[in-house]
C-alpha cells in the first residue's frame, strides 16, 4: 500500500522544469572541453619532454642529450644537466601537474553526474566541478611557471616543444571552462526556485 502511494506522489508531485536548449548545450560545451583539457593534459605529462635547447631535451621525467648521428641519451637523473635546484624543481612541478590531472578528473566526474542525475544537489556538484577546475588551473599554472622558471636562462620561444603548448592550452582551458561553468551556474535558478510559482 506505502509503495502504492509513494508512486502516486511521484506522479502527482511537481515535475522538474526543463532546460532550455541553450542551456544544456553551453553544459554540454563546458564538459567536453573540459575533457579534452584532461586529454591534453594527460598526453603533455606522460610525454613529458617540454624544451629543447640546442643539443639537450629538457622533460619532466628525463634530462636528454642529442646528437645528430645517434639516438637521444636520456637519463633520469637531473642533475646531471649540471642546473641548481633543477631535480627538486622539476620533482615539485611534476607533482602539480600530476595532482592537476587528478583534480581536474574528480572535477569533470562531478560535472557529468550533475547532468546526468539532476535533483536538488545537480546545482552543488556542477558548482564544485567548477571549483575542482579552477584548482586544476592554478596547479598546472603553478607547474609551467616552475619549470619556465626553472630554466629561464635555457628558454627560447621557439624551443618549447608540443607537449608544451599542449599543458598550456589545457591550463587555459581550464580556466575558462571553471569560469564558464560558474558564470552559467548564476545565470540558472535552482530547482527548488523554480518549482514555485
Amino acid at each position: 500500500m506505502t509503495a502504492i502511494a509513494v508512486q502516486a506522489q511521484r506522479l502527482l508531485g511537481p515535475k522538474r522544469p526543463h532546460r532550455s536548449f541553450f542551456e544544456s548545450f553551453i553544459r554540454t560545451l563546458i564538459i567536453v572541453c573540459a575533457a579534452l583539457a584532461v586529454v591534453l593534459c594527460s598526453v603533455s605529462i606522460c610525454d613529458g619532454h617540454w624544451l629543447l635547447n640546442d643539443d639537450r631535451l629538457f622533460g619532466l621525467w628525463h634530462f636528454c642529450t642529442i646528437t645528430n648521428q645517434s639516438e637521444p641519451h636520456c637519463l633520469r637523473d637531473l642533475s646531471q644537466a649540471r642546473i641548481p635546484g633543477l631535480a627538486v624543481g622539476i620533482g615539485l612541478a611534476r607533482s602539480m601537474a600530476v595532482m592537476a590531472v587528478v583534480s581536474a578528473i574528480f572535477g569533470l566526474e562531478l560535472l557529468m553526474v550533475s547532468q546526468v542525475c539532476e535533483d536538488i544537489r545537480s546545482r552543488r556538484k556542477w558548482a564544485i566541478g567548477s571549483f575542482l577546475l579552477l584548482v586544476a588551473f592554478i596547479l598546472t599554472s603553478g607547474g609551467l611557471l616552475s619549470f619556465v622558471i626553472l630554466l629561464r636562462n635555457q628558454v627560447t620561444l621557439t624551443g618549447f616543444t608540443l607537449m608544451f603548448w599542449c599543458e598550456f592550452t589545457a591550463s587555459f582551458l581550464f580556466f575558462l571552462n571553471a569560469i564558464s561553468g560558474f558564470h552559467i551556474n548564476s545565470l540558472t535558478q535552482p530547482w527548488d526556485q523554480q518549482m514555485k510559482f
